[in-house]
């Protein structure tokens, strides 16, 4: 079957896509709209949705149609223009990315918002010919991340996150960690060559291992996990909140005693608050189930994101969701400081790689433009489960990994 785009306005929440055996189509016409006030031309942005395909993302378009109602309703569109998305499909594959791409030209978006793709990077050579800018928070595909040409992704690379969380572990004493990743082509660039290289520099013995995108079997994992005994077992990141929840249930039957590791998940906690206690997790933002140890501006916005992405219907809150309203949100604030001139591809890059102390939505103080790396930041948080099931952070301030280990990998700095 076919795939198409679907346009999405504020009104997105309340639009379906109509699915048939000749094509696919998303119609607005009849839909009530938030933007009528807003008479200005739409600005319109592409968006690859990682939806399909072995390790999708979900929650990403949930955070997309959350940030639409309110970007076009309550904040009052880019300078008075809505904003316009057109959404297609990925699968993980480069050929679906690719094709994605093509559409994005022909539709003539002014920029490309990332959905934490593994293989975005195939969008790269049509999207710099078209001078069309791909926008995130952080890079999924180690190629996307590696350079800063026609980039801009608000978050920390995905290097920061590993070297963070192992700095944290050795801080404390842990001298051992197994973290298991999902088995792609871009996760061995991980588990093979950068998780060794981090290791040795920081004096951690860390083993990787994978698990099946199609038929996991997180009994295994955990075994091989509990018989390493490490100090730390876990996660490298986390395709979905029920892989972690699969990969603790196992842990915990092991009778597994060290600290358990799960990338950004928290919905495990809620089952069983008291069991999850002492367990870790990192995150590029601060998440709900932080908020009673957030600054009072940050409790604000934790706020206005859960009230929009709990109006979507059928939606999937978690990491990922509040991840795209952030980058959404982090856009629109951005280019409403943008001249009319500069609603284009080219204005739209300019703008962002501009961005110089900005308080970024939900994340920390980031300035963008570094000549090696598309990232505008290198810091996370690092989190530790409570017995009441809350997440504190470790830390009083935002983590940055060591600089020149951060240094070894290309495009983290």
């Amino acid at each position: 079957m076919p795939r198409c785009p679907a346009v999405l306005r504020a009104s997105t929440i309340l639009v379906a896509a109509l699915v048939a055996a000749t094509g696919c189509a998303s119609d607005t016409s009849s839909t009530p709209s938030t933007t009528s006030t807003l008479s200005k031309p739409p600005i319109v942005v592409g968006f690859l949705n990682p939806s399909g395909g072995p390790v999708p993302q979900p929650g990403t378009d949930t955070g997309v149609k959350a940030a639409l109602s309110y970007i076009n309703g309550e904040f009052g569109g880019i300078n008075g223009h809505p904003l316009e998305v057109v959404s297609c499909d990925t699968d993980t594959t480069p050929e679906r990315a690719q094709s994605c791409a093509n559409m994005f030209v022909e539709k003539k978006v002014v920029a490309v918002m990332d959905g934490y793709n593994l293989s975005s990077s195939a969008t790269l050579p049509t999207l710099t010919a078209a001078q069309i800018p791909l926008v995130g928070m952080i890079p999924f595909d180690s190629v996307t991340g590696a350079k800063a040409e026609n980039r801009v992704f608000f978050a920390a690379p995905q290097a920061a996150f590993l070297v963070g969380a192992l700095q944290a572990f050795k801080t404390e004493g842990k001298k051992s960690v197994t973290l298991a990743l999902v088995d792609t082509p871009s996760s061995h660039q991980t588990i093979d060559n950068l998780l060794p290289a981090l290791a040795k520099a920081l004096g951690i013995d860390a083993k990787g291992i994978y698990f099946s995108p199609t038929n996991p079997n997180f009994t295994a994992v955990a075994s091989t996990i509990a018989r390493d005994n490490p100090d730390v077992g876990g996660l490298v990141a986390a395709p979905s909140e029920a892989v972690c929840t699969a990969l603790v249930k196992a842990l915990r039957q092991l009778r597994y005693q060290g600290e358990i590791f799960t990338a950004a998940c928290t919905d495990y906690i809620k089952g069983a608050p008291e069991q999850a206690a002492g367990g870790a997790l990192y995150s590029s933002n601060w998440l709900p189930a932080a908020a009673r140890y957030a600054p009072a501006e940050v409790k604000s916005d934790l706020a206005l994101a859960e009230k929009h992405i709990s109006a979507v219907s059928g939606g999937t809150a978690g990491y990922y969701a509040f991840g795209e309203f952030a980058l959404f949100m982090n856009f629109a604030k951005a280019m409403s400081t943008a001249t009319e001139a500069d609603l284009t591809g080219p204005g739209v890059l300019k703008t962002l790689k501009a961005l110089k102390d900005f308080p970024s939505f939900l994340g920390p103080t980031i300035t963008c433009g570094s000549a090696t790396s598309p990232n505008c930041t290198t810091q996370l948080l690092l989190f530790v489960v409570q017995p009441d099931g809350s997440i504190k952070p470790v830390t009083d301030t935002w983590i940055t990994p060591i600089p020149q280990v951060m240094s070894i990998i290309p495009g983290a700095v």
